[in-house]
């Protein structure tokens, strides 16, 4: 996102923002929330860089920060109201949070060799062509380092995922509170899987974790992907 393009994440959040300031005791990988794996899956973060990419208010970082004793979690999002909202909440964890504004690609391109682990929860990965992320993120990260991310496995609607790399254009609000729209990437696993492999990614494995409810229009299932930059 550029400075001349709406903020169309300007809304999101805010709501929450206003009346919950706590660091959050859960991290979930799940569209809804609410079940599932959490940061076991992330393994021992323990001295380790991480960092967030499409950290959004940065809840799952500063969770991440406070309770499993990271080197330092750098939380990246390209939004400037995000940004500002993360830094409001979560300003007072540095040095061990460090948030970020900048698109993620040009962000892990100047971090070459520099991450032990690399996450998205809904971020960056459902937003950014993955032909351009994928391999900045395998650049950015230390040999034998990891990424994991959670993103839709099928559309909120119900449709299903694409089977090609085909984003699909997304209902957003620009911050006047027009209505606009936005690229958002929901693919199959195999699709997935062939790109981090094109992108220099090993070990790949594509996990589905079902919806806990399965009520409402806007449930949905979640892949959890993970992937590692090969050990030299």
């Amino acid at each position: 996102m550029t400075s001349s393009t709406a903020d169309l994440w300007h809304h999101y959040g805010r709501a929450r923002a206003s009346s919950d300031r706590a660091v959050p005791d859960t991290f979930y990988w799940t569209w809804g929330q609410d079940a599932g794996p959490g940061t076991e899956a992330l393994g021992d973060l323990t001295g380790r860089r991480v960092g967030d990419l499409g950290a959004g208010a940065s809840r799952h970082a500063a969770h991440l920060a406070v309770h499993h004793q990271p080197a330092r979690v750098i939380a990246i999002d390209a939004s400037p109201a995000q940004h500002a909202m993360a830094t409001d909440l979560y300003a007072h964890l540095a040095p061990r949070l460090r948030i970020v504004r900048s698109e993620a690609v040009p962000h892990l391109q100047a971090m070459r060799d520099s991450y032990d682990v690399l996450y998205s929860v809904f971020g960056a990965l459902d937003f950014t062509d993955p032909r351009e992320l994928l391999p900045a993120a395998a650049a950015a990260l230390k040999p034998g380092g990891r990424l994991l991310f959670a993103t839709l496995a099928h559309y909120l609607s119900g449709t299903p995922a694409q089977p090609d790399v085909v984003a699909a254009e997304v209902p957003a609000k620009a911050p006047d509170g027009e209505e606009a729209t936005m690229r958002r990437w929901v693919l199959q696993e195999h699709v997935w899987t062939k790109l981090l492999d094109e992108a220099g990614f090993t070990r790949i494995t594509v996990d589905v974790l079902p919806a806990a409810t399965k009520n409402g229009p806007r449930t949905a299932d979640t892949l959890l992907v993970s992937a590692y930059r090969p050990s030299y």
